[in-house]
């Protein structure tokens, strides 16, 4: 379920993220045949993973979603670096390149409510997929892809300081835009809005959800 929109009246809440629920599906796996060369991808994954001696193919990646024509590989979290690992160095995939990190709260899922989404792209084959991989807000750990993609490090250090993901491993995982005493994680849907009041030329602005309606 969504709640909230902009636009939403009757709330009190400026912001217009109050009042409305409407249903939104999410698409679930795809069985194969896939689209374009992602079956390419899918089998050279598998067999690379296979002669690399690390998890298979069905132990690593939990489900596949072909999306809007995006290939989504949904990856059980401790076994994210050995599929990064092999996306990058197997000839037939060579996903050389990373191209940050993203987190998304989904406090309805239980259990799996904190995901990171990793979008990787091959120079070499001029493909893309997106890595997938989720923990539970009472765990919510996963590996770090920092000494796999290094440019992840900033992106993993965002995620960590919005969404209160910890990357195992990390380097340095600090604060990277709030304050190091900043309390709670603020992109997170269970984060309240507004609670501070803003100095604007002598003026207090009041945080949003204490704001009076203008409509």
């Amino acid at each position: 379920m969504r709640h909230g929109m902009f636009g939403v009246r009757g709330s009190g809440d400026t912001t217009g993220f109050g009042g409305l629920v409407r249903p939104k599906e999410m698409p679930g796996s795809t069985p194969p045949p896939y689209e374009d060369d992602d079956d390419e991808v899918i089998r050279a994954l598998t067999a690379a993973l296979h002669q690399r001696g690390g998890p298979s193919f069905q132990e690593a990646v939990e489900r596949v979603v072909v999306h809007c024509g995006q290939l989504t590989l949904h990856v059980e979290r401790e076994h994210l670096p050995a599929v990064a690992v092999t996306l990058r160095d197997a000839p037939d995939l060579r996903f050389e390149m990373s191209l940050g990190a993203s987190g998304v709260h989904y406090p309805d899922a239980t259990g799996r409510e904190l995901h990171v989404v990793y979008p990787l792209q091959s120079i070499t084959h001029n493909r893309r997929v997106m890595l997938e991989t989720s923990a539970p807000d009472a765990d919510p750990h996963i590996p770090t892809l920092t000494r796999v993609y290094p440019t992840t490090d900033w992106h993993e250090r965002e995620t960590y300081d919005f969404f209160g993901v910890v990357f195992d491993g990390h380097p340095s995982l600090t604060r990277i835009e709030m304050p190091d005493d900043w309390e709670g994680h603020p992109q997170r849907k269970d984060y309240p809005l507004g609670g501070i009041p803003v100095q604007y030329k002598g003026a207090t602005i009041p945080p949003p959800d204490q704001r009076r309606a203008y409509s």
